[in-house]
């Protein structure tokens, strides 16, 4: 076998071994009973100055404030990425957010929680336009 060939098959291995390590925690929070579905929340901002480095760096720093509300299971905040250009991907939005719930009333919880309202009140100035797209998963054979 030649180094490339090992080398290779070591990067396999590694990739291989991080999902399978991270699987468990991708599905923790998932009730596939049916009865009370995780809820991912995903909400993608669109700024007023979409050019301000200063405002985006605003915008994200309000966003890790949200990780202090303990209905939210798991927090993940990013930017457009660099992606192949598709008729299909829109990367237009300059920060998105991510939350894990483990269900409904969770997701309810956290929109009412003061830390959420304080939130939305200290950076809304720097948005022009909020889109969310909230999913319930868990058991859809019974749909």
């Amino acid at each position: 076998m030649s180094p490339y060939q090992r080398k290779n098959t070591r990067r396999k291995f590694i990739k291989r071994a991080a999902l399978l390590a991270a699987a468990p925690t991708m599905i923790t929070n998932t009730d596939y009973s049916g009865q009370h579905p995780q809820i991912i929340h995903h909400v993608f901002f669109w700024l007023k100055n979409p050019s301000s480095s200063a405002d985006l760096k605003e915008l994200i720093a309000g966003l890790k404030t949200l990780k202090a509300v303990p209905q939210v299971k798991q927090l993940l905040i990013g930017t457009p990425a660099s992606t192949l250009k598709r008729e299909v991907v829109d990367n237009s939005f300059q920060v998105s957010e991510l939350m894990y719930f483990n269900n409904t009333k969770d997701q309810d919880d956290y929109q009412s929680h003061p830390v959420h309202k304080a939130f939305v009140e200290k950076y809304s100035h720097l948005w022009a336009k909020v889109l969310v797209y909230d999913m319930a998963t868990g058991n859809l054979e019974n749909i």
